[in-house]
């Protein structure tokens, strides 16, 4: 099943000329990953801003991931000596190893600077990442207040904001930005069911019925326990949503399942994390 998108993500342009603008000005580049995907939110446009600047990955929202099967993935990137952070979207998560691994990355440039008689600069830290994967949300934990705006759909940052995190270190929260076109129907998909994209722009059936399938297949377990359902391999998609309609009393009068409410239903429980931990990329 192809998953299609209506997207035109023109108001993004801008986000882009000025992260290429500001990139100038950066030392080091924290790229955050949603940890339920962590191939599909790569931005591969962000690859030719960042160039050769030394990058941070922060996997964000790990306590809503299968942390066996985003390891496995993981370890593929510290293989490529690439620095490696986990945070958790609830409760946070280790900041004090994100600091420690900033500090790390900058020590070469810090001794370069002290050489040339260049003391107590601040080194500078692009965030970057697709939108809703909690860029914002990340400063104002290393602030301790909220002074950045945040929000749980995708394009509340707007503009460019330096903000002073103490240590000697400056962060420059930007826009969430994802690229014109999506080569695979896969990503498009995982963006879409995760909240990256606005729900207005695809169709959430279509998208709910892939996620069941995908965890029908590698979860079941976590579905049958969620929904009170038998699982077996001859059960359908749609007879999945019937079963759902008729546990949680999605029904119309004369007792007609309502499957657009199990739709909205199965899509904001997935993304709370109530059905349980996956990683939905084919990683």
């Amino acid at each position: 099943m192809e998953f299609k998108i209506q997207w035109f993500p023109g108001h993004m342009t801008k986000a882009k000329r000025m992260m290429e603008k500001q990139i100038k000005l950066v030392d080091i580049v924290i790229e955050m990953l949603d940890a339920r995907i962590p191939y599909s939110s790569s931005n591969p446009i962000l690859m030719d801003i960042i160039g050769n600047k030394p990058k941070i990955i922060v996997f964000n929202k790990v306590d809503l991931a299968d942390i066996g099967r985003l390891d496995a993935y993981a370890q593929k990137l510290k293989n490529k000596g690439i620095p490696l952070v986990y945070l958790n979207s609830v409760i946070g998560g280790d900041y004090k190893k994100l600091l420690t691994t900033i500090r790390t990355v900058a020590q070469p440039m810090l001794e370069k600077w002290l050489k040339k008689g260049v003391k107590n600069k601040a080194v500078r830290v692009m965030i970057v990442g697709i939108p809703n994967v909690g860029k914002s949300s990340l400063i104002n934990r290393l602030l301790g207040k909220s002074k950045v705006k945040t929000g749980d759909k995708p394009g509340v940052t707007r503009g460019e904001q330096w903000i002073n995190i103490g240590n000697n270190i400056e962060l420059l929260d930007t826009p969430g930005i994802l690229w014109p076109k999506f080569e695979e129907p896969e990503i498009g998909f995982s963006l879409a069911v995760t909240g990256a994209i606005k729900d207005e722009v695809f169709d959430n059936q279509q998208a709910v019925e892939i996620l069941l399938s995908r965890l029908l297949e590698n979860y079941p377990e976590a579905l049958k326990e969620r929904y009170d359902i038998e699982i077996d391999s001859e059960l359908s998609i749609a007879e999945i949503l019937l079963v759902i309609a008729q546990k949680r009393g999605c029904l119309r009068s004369g007792g007609v399942p309502d499957i657009s409410k199990v739709i909205n239903i199965v899509l904001r429980e997935y993304r709370d994390g109530k059905i349980g931990r996956f990683v939905i990329d084919n990683v």
